[in-house]
């Protein structure tokens, strides 16, 4: 893929859909500027954004590579950089990008940068990337000798971030891995990110439903009044852990979401560790987004609906803004076990697109038609 230009050089965004898609639109919309003004060499680029599930029935970077280079030579585009929020793996290491300066691509795993700051720390790297590209090169079409394939600054010391191997058969000629506990303590963080848990509740509607129909009824019964007044703060605290507990487990078993693996191969064991790993993170917070968020909807409803003097009545106490607190808090762990007992009414489908991101779902249903054949 050469330059087709001397002057304006084509850089395309080749993104998977939802999340990397509109990563690249923002990142789009400064790119040239900051690559022209990078550069140096009085070169100026033009940025497109193409999106397309280019890692379906796929997670080698090996074969992504050569679908990338692939897509890139049939469009005669000068340089591209591929954006996938699957988490990648070569050579038992964790990828953030591979690139091949022969062929100007360059693969870009988002969790590996983890959850925070994503987007600026994206921007870093597609620029050094692209630069690096966009570098001299030599009549055969390879990187100069003078210009050796490096990138910037978003590799540093006090980063996990580090060159990895590449073997002579792979398109990449240049690799970077995240590796240590921070390099895994990113990728988990990216790939929860990426499953966007506080979508969790809202996409389960039967196990929501539920749940508000549990805590409307909860917060109106005296006999519930009566226990939330006697129950002391530790109890209290049992109560949460064990319904967000419950529903944590609830769904993850009853929607097969716990990762098995084929072959008891080392390498398989610790990405089925890191699956599972950010399944139950993802899951867990989800599930305490649910709990929080019924906790505000019961404190709001009681508010409307309880009496001062029949509360009192019937719990020998004052319907105080203590008691108020409380009953919210002691009707929302009665709310998620009910809420839990509906997301039963859930098919495993729907459970598996609210729990995860559509590369995830795909390279799960992909796993599963392994084991299957």
């Amino acid at each position: 893929m050469q330059a087709s230009s001397q002057v304006v050089t084509v850089v395309v965004l080749l993104a998977d859909p939802e999340a990397p898609t509109a990563i690249a639109k923002r990142l789009a919309q400064t790119l040239p500027a900051r690559l022209a003004e990078k550069s140096g060499r009085q070169r100026r680029f033009a940025v497109e954004v193409v999106s397309r599930p280019f890692t379906a029935g796929a997670e080698d970077p090996s074969t992504l590579m050569h679908r990338i280079v692939d897509r890139g030579s049939a469009e005669n585009w000068d340089i591209v950089v591929a954006l996938t929020d699957l988490p990648l793996h070569s050579h038992r290491r964790r990828l953030v990008v591979d690139l091949s300066h022969a062929h100007g691509t360059a693969l870009l795993s988002l969790p590996s940068l983890g959850g925070w700051r994503l987007q600026a720390k994206a921007r870093r790297v597609v620029e050094e990337a692209v630069l690096s590209l966009a570098g001299p090169r030599s009549p055969g079409g390879e990187q100069a000798p003078d210009s050796g394939p490096t990138l910037g600054p978003f590799a540093g010391r006090l980063t996990p971030i580090h060159p990895g191997p590449v073997s002579e058969e792979e398109l990449a000629d240049l690799r970077y891995v995240a590796g240590g506990p921070r390099g895994y303590l990113k990728l988990l963080v990216g790939m929860v990110r990426a499953n966007r848990p506080w979508r969790l509740v809202p996409g389960l509607s039967k196990a929501l439903a539920a749940a508000l129909a549990t805590g409307a009824i909860a917060t109106v019964d005296d006999t519930v009044w009566s226990l939330a007044t006697s129950l002391s703060t530790p109890r209290l605290v049992v109560a949460t852990v064990g319904s967000v507990g419950l529903m944590i487990g609830w769904l993850i078993v009853d929607a097969n979401l716990w990762q098995g693996t084929a072959d008891g191969s080392p390498e398989t064991r610790r990405r089925s560790i890191l699956y599972n790993t950010s399944t139950v993170v993802t899951v867990s917070i989800g599930a305490v987004v649910c709990y929080v968020g019924l906790m505000v909807v019961n404190f709001v409803w009681a508010l409307f609906m309880l009496n001062g003097h029949v509360f009192a009545s019937a719990t020998q106490h004052p319907l105080n803004a203590e008691n108020y607190c409380t009953l919210s808090w002691f009707v929302a762990s009665i709310a998620t076990v009910g809420g839990a007992l509906g997301s039963g009414l859930e098919s495993d489908e729907a459970i598996r697109a609210a729990a995860y991101s559509t590369r995830e779902q795909e390279r799960r249903h992909m796993l599963q038609g392994e084991h299957d054949g």
